[in-house]
């Protein structure tokens, strides 16, 4: 059975072509899949997830939703905005100690009614549970969120997603090659893995690996095989026999830096997509993987004549707070 769904995006989210990206390479088209343009407080890939995971709090009677996040996380901001279109008090946990001033997602997730819990090193949601336990205990009814909201309902938004985009390639008779998307806490990752599957999409995944740290003590490509291997056993997947071990492994060898340090690197994308398009990237997801794929069309490592897609995800509110290091 599927779980409910709560609208809180604008969807489809647009698709279209990079025309100076693409005369950049020109041994490729390269296209854009906007989910910068969800809608849910400026917009971002999670709005697909939430408008499931919301559901399910809904369905399951709660008054408090709970998840966890660093101080910048574009989750945790766009669950309070969710919180708020769904009348839900939400609780964050979120890395580090109070700043002395509020600035891009954590500005917005406080302007959005959350109530946030600095947790210091443990960004993951490593107190979730006991802070569960804490609002059951006042009286409250909370449903957890786990990090990222990468879990099978959560995957749900991004299974769909992977309809939405076959559809309008349908439409317009377009096909894609690879896909070129951030990978970080698995659940968009499984999601479009089992999309593909139940929709026949044909693009190649092209994960980029954002963090090099395990969430829970689970690697990031266990919790994709957990996501996936569950999401399996529904029966919409019924003739499915396998899927492709590849699928499951995030690209690496751009997060040696680690899980939101600006490198120069994400200078470059994120100054590179500006200039040429007019798009902005975000300096912690997108702005690592727009490099990624960039490497993989300058170093020819892709077939030619092929149709490469980046999938936007959002976070533009992350840049004010890292303005002095990507300009």
């Amino acid at each position: 059975m599927s779980p409910s769904r709560f609208n809180l995006g604008f969807f489809p989210t647009p698709l279209h072509v990079l025309k100076n990206i693409s005369s950049d390479h020109p041994n490729h088209t390269v296209y854009i899949k906007r989910d910068d343009h969800t809608g849910l407080a400026t917009g971002g890939n999670k709005t697909r997830k939430l408008e499931y995971l919301i559901g399910d709090a809904l369905d399951k009677g709660a008054d408090t939703v709970i998840t966890a996040g660093a101080q910048q996380s574009n989750h945790c901001r766009q669950t309070a905005a969710a919180c708020a279109m769904a009348q839900l008090k939400c609780h964050l946990l979120l890395g580090g100690t109070p700043p002395d001033e509020y600035t891009g997602n954590l500005l917005l997730s406080k302007l959005l009614g959350a109530t946030i819990h600095f947790s210091g090193e443990q960004r993951k949601g490593e107190a979730l549970e006991s802070l569960g336990r804490e609002l059951r205990s006042a009286g409250h009814l909370p449903y957890i969120i786990p990090y990222g909201g990468s879990n099978l309902i959560g995957a749900t938004g991004y299974t769909e997603a992977a309809g939405e985009l076959q559809e309008q390639l349908d439409q317009r008779k377009l096909v894609i090659d690879y896909v070129f998307f951030a990978s970080s806490s698995g659940g968009m990752h499984a999601g479009l893995i089992l999309g593909k599957a139940k929709y026949g999409l044909k693009a190649a995944l092209m994960p980029i690996r954002i963090d090099k740290q395990e969430a829970e003590g689970e690697s990031l490509e266990e919790t994709i095989r957990n996501i996936v291997a569950e999401g399996l056993q529904a029966p919409d997947y019924k003739q499915v026999t396998e899927v492709s071990n590849d699928e499951f492994i995030p690209i690496s060898g751009f997060e040696e830096a680690g899980y939101g340090v600006v490198t120069q690197q994400e200078r470059t994308a994120i100054q590179t997509l500006a200039a040429r398009e007019g798009i902005l990237l975000d300096p912690v997801y997108t702005g690592r993987a727009f490099y990624g794929m960039m490497h993989y069309l300058s170093e020819g490592l892709l077939k030619p004549g092929t149709s490469v897609l980046f999938w936007h995800t959002g976070g533009v509110p992350a840049n004010f707070c890292y303005a002095r290091e990507i300009i």
